[in-house]
């Protein structure tokens, strides 16, 4: 399957598999005797766990030191939450390190958001002068 095709069955650009092939991410796949990029199951498996992965928040660079673990991911993926074999816990094969580095990369911008968003909070209100009621914030 051409570069084009294999984008769109995993929801993204082909720029976006160059990215991830020149990051280190995804092994450069065959090349067809034109010299053109062929990717098969095994390379789409991969690039699905690569997407799936960073959705759930981990960047590029936490997948680089993971990279060579990625295909087991593709082979065993690693139970959803609240399913029997996911309540055994254990580190997976992306690595509790990793994951608890991002844990606390997020945590830290939100800290940073949350001062930030308290800091014009109090610029409005006190440039209103104070009288107007506060919206909550719950939501």
């Amino acid at each position: 399957m051409r570069i084009g095709d294999a984008a769109a069955a995993v929801g993204t650009t082909p720029r976006a598999l160059r990215f991830y092939e020149q990051r280190g991410l995804l092994p450069p796949p065959p090349r067809t005797r034109s010299g053109q990029r062929d990717y098969g199951p095994r390379e789409l498996a991969v690039l699905r766990v690569i997407r799936e992965l960073l959705a759930l928040g981990l960047t590029v660079e936490d997948l680089r030191g993971v990279a060579g673990r990625l295909p087991l991911l593709a082979v065993h993926p690693v139970p959803r939450c609240g399913t029997a074999a996911a309540d055994r816990g254990g580190p997976g094969v992306v690595g509790e390190a990793v994951v608890e580095r991002r844990i606390a990369a997020l945590d830290t911008e939100i800290e940073r958001l949350t001062r930030l968003r308290d800091g014009l909070r109090a610029g409005l209100s006190a440039q209103r002068g104070g009288d107007r009621p506060r919206r909550s914030t719950a939501r």
